[in-house]
């Protein structure tokens, strides 16, 4: 039996994908950044913070079971519970509101791990040299302690950040307006999946290697100096 593939009747579609292709990277985008900053904190309260001051103990608990939590279910359950759980305890959000939250929390936990290596890899050197030089807590973990470590652990970051990018394809589950709900919503209209599950898959193949690029090159540009 001959198959013949008609990838015209999906892209024909073009601006329901592109439309799909922005959601995905406006939820990237606010990933990225919040959940970023949550890592770092994170990572400081279960790390050893600025130097030798801990955290209290009822905060590295909190942040570690949140850690544990996040990193040991799937990403799905995630969603579903900030979307359909939250309601009933009298907190409604939006499909693209739940996918935000379920988004930079699932990266945060991730991300706090990953940088909390990096900030155990630094030299005790260092972080006494920048007190000896009258640096306090905070100039002594931004300035000293964070930049190495996250050029330590960007490459982990980086991949981490694409996967975080692809789950956003669950996000389609509670209608969600990105790539994957624009794939059911086309495919649905003229029976062709088949064309158009493998056009949004080269598409998502693209955004990953793009976003690869992007963020080696702003890292490079912007974070940690040309060398």
């Amino acid at each position: 039996m001959r198959v013949q593939l008609d990838f015209m009747a999906v892209l024909a579609d073009w601006p329901l994908l592109l439309k799909g292709v922005a959601w995905t990277l406006a939820l990237t985008a606010v990933a990225v950044i919040v959940g970023t900053l949550l890592g770092i904190a994170c990572a400081w309260v279960r790390g050893r913070g600025f130097g030798d001051t801990l955290a209290p103990r009822w905060l590295q608990a909190l942040v570690g079971v949140y850690v544990e939590l996040i990193r040991n279910t799937p990403f799905i359950v995630q969603l579903f519970f900030i979307f359909f759980g939250l309601p009933a305890a009298g907190f409604k959000l939006s499909a693209e509101t739940a996918s935000f939250i379920a988004m930079v929390v699932n990266l945060g936990a991730y991300a706090a791990e990953i940088i909390r290596a990096g900030i155990e890899a630094t030299p005790r050197g260092q972080i006494e040299a920048a007190i000896s030089l009258a640096l306090n807590r905070v100039q002594t973990f931004v300035r000293v302690v964070l930049p190495p470590a996250l050029k330590k652990v960007w490459p982990g970051m980086v991949s981490q950040i694409i996967i975080v990018m692809l789950g956003s394809s669950v996000c389609g589950q509670i209608s969600t307006q990105e790539l994957s709900y624009a794939a059911d919503l086309i495919q649905s209209r003229n029976f062709r999946s088949f064309e158009a599950f493998i056009v949004i898959g080269v598409i998502y193949l693209l955004l990953s290697v793009a976003l690869r690029h992007g963020l080696n090159w702003v890292a490079a540009r912007f974070l940690f100096g040309r060398g």
